[in-house]
């Protein structure tokens, strides 16, 4: 009985596999065909990889392309990992009165789809082209900053700094640290397998 669960077990796994591998094999042997050969589901690999190279630089801008996509991605995790952690952090360790009432708020902003608020932030960013051209329509920095505070990693960071010992605050404030060499001297290090897990679902 163990031996046929198995064997079912393998298979089901197999089938995901090669469900899963499909779409980048049957890419990489389009990469190698012609346009009408792949309209046409051929399966088999071709002769025109390099030719279809050739058209891929000559007619596009492929370089640019993953060049820009590379550097909105890296600002892009680096400032949501920050803006998340530092606000986390806050909400976590601070004590206020309305913390709690504003933390609420920006948990229920993420019911809010970004569809919704994509016409707002076009107009908005049209309007600051006029007076801040570096941020405007045109640029990487309105591709990346729309997106660089997000309510689910202010909601992860904080859900992970109560698992963060508090005494290791208090420690550094005796030690005369002040609250950012606190955050960047011990809970940053302390913290890093939770960046790592941000950062993987950022990007």
């Amino acid at each position: 009985m163990k031996k046929l669960k198995r064997v079912f077990i393998y298979l089901f796994l197999s089938m995901a596999a090669i469900v899963s591998i499909f779409p980048f094999l049957w890419m990489l042997v389009s990469m190698t065909n012609k346009s009408v050969d792949v309209t046409k589901g051929r399966l088999i690999p071709g002769t025109h990889f390099i030719e279809n190279f050739q058209k891929l630089l000559e007619q596009t801008q492929i370089g640019t392309a993953i060049g820009n996509s590379l550097i909105i991605a890296v600002i892009t995790t680096f400032l949501t990992l920050l803006i998340g952690s530092l606000a986390g952090y806050g909400f976590e360790i601070y004590r206020s009165k309305r913390k709690d009432m504003v933390f609420n708020i920006l948990i229920l902003s993420m019911m809010i789809p970004f569809a919704a608020i994509m016409i707002p932030l076009y107009r908005l960013f049209g309007q600051i082209s006029d007076n801040a051209p570096l941020i405007g329509l045109d640029t990487l920095a309105a591709a990346f900053l729309p997106t660089v505070i997000t309510a689910f990693f202010i909601f992860f960071f904080r859900q992970n700094t109560k698992m963060f010992a508090k005494e290791l605050v208090e420690a550094g404030r005796i030690d005369g640290l002040s609250e950012l060499g606190i955050f960047f001297r011990i809970y940053l290090p302390t913290m890093k397998t939770t960046y790592a897990a941000a950062a993987l679902l950022r990007s």
